[in-house]
């Protein structure tokens, strides 16, 4: 019990995590500004916004569901937690750790951050809340119906593991996923709705500050928004890892490359890319990014 306790509050859970998280944060950040020709921040910026957002005083609305309110960025910490330890540990000991069936429970623990934010937001009774709240439904049904077909290639091309451990251990005896062309298809529409769970430019039309003045968010401040802020930031590490894991051959940190360049697609994404209107992006997922899983999963198939 002990052991868990360490293993989900402190390594490789959520201290790890968020540290990692608040890296990758800052990284993106540096580079967005080099990019927009600012200095950009300094290394500690994404932690002393949290910390000068956890010391500010948490406003409920009159109006609002309070019980929701409150446990709504919990349940997601909780959730990216959970996922970011599972990922960790079959990817430090792939030998021993995981358990059958993990690569599912992962899959629909990477629903319940965004679900916790439309949970939120409608507690709130803030029209612009309950608007972005909408918007983020839409997402959700947009990008998972890939993102879940995507997941088959991985386990048709395995034989029908079911366990992260052994989808890297096999990998390691045969090649990784990606150099397959069903292995490189799925992996490229599995970035663009990495994209979208992480709510970032062009696929964050939930928050749309420009538009609907933070949307999701409007009514949250003080822990309650630096708690949320911290779930997006940790899902910064845990999604591109849970991919390199599926498709890559499972990561170390001789293999930091592979992360590196997840990071880099992520900050060029956001940043070459105006904000796409919901129904565009509903089109694009549940056009182009669904046709393109499901050759995928045919070419996995045939074998390609």
């Amino acid at each position: 019990m002990t052991r868990l306790l360490f293993n989900f509050l402190i390594y490789p859970g959520f201290l790890f995590t968020a540290c990692f998280g608040l890296a990758a944060c800052w990284i993106d950040r540096k580079v967005t500004g080099r990019i927009q020709w600012r200095v950009g921040p300094p290394w500690h910026q994404p932690l002393t916004d949290l910390v000068k957002l956890s010391i500010k005083e948490i406003t409920v609305p009159r109006l609002a569901s309070k019980e929701l309110f409150f446990l709504s960025p919990m349940i997601g910490l909780s959730a990216v937690t959970l996922v970011s330890m599972l990922v960790w540990l079959v990817n430090i000991d792939p030998v021993s750790k995981g358990f059958s069936g993990d690569i599912i429970v992962i899959a629909y623990l990477l629903t319940l951050p965004a679900t916790t934010v439309i949970l939120g937001a409608s507690a709130s009774g803030n029209p612009l809340a309950s608007l972005g709240a909408s918007r983020e439904i839409k997402m959700i049904m947009a990008y998972e119906l890939p993102f879940v077909i995507c997941l088959a290639v991985p386990i048709i091309k395995s034989g029908g593991l079911l366990r992260l451990s052994e989808i890297i251990n096999y990998q390691a005896a045969n090649s990784p996923f990606v150099a397959s062309l069903s292995g490189i298809i799925a992996f490229i529409v599995m970035i663009f709705c990495m994209q979208a769970k992480l709510g970032l430019v062009p696929f964050d039309a939930g928050e749309a500050e420009t538009e609907i003045m933070a949307g999701t968010y409007i009514e949250y401040s003080g822990m309650l928004l630096a708690i949320f802020k911290l779930t997006k930031t940790m899902l910064m590490a845990a999604l591109p890892l849970f991919l390199i894991t599926l498709f890559w051959q499972g990561f170390n940190f001789l293999s930091m490359w592979k992360y590196a360049i997840l990071l880099v697609v992520i900050i060029l994404m956001r940043n070459t890319n105006p904000r796409v209107r919901i129904d565009q992006a509903v089109r694009f997922f549940w056009g182009k990014m669904t046709l393109l899983s499901v050759m995928a999963v045919l070419l996995a198939i045939l074998g390609k």
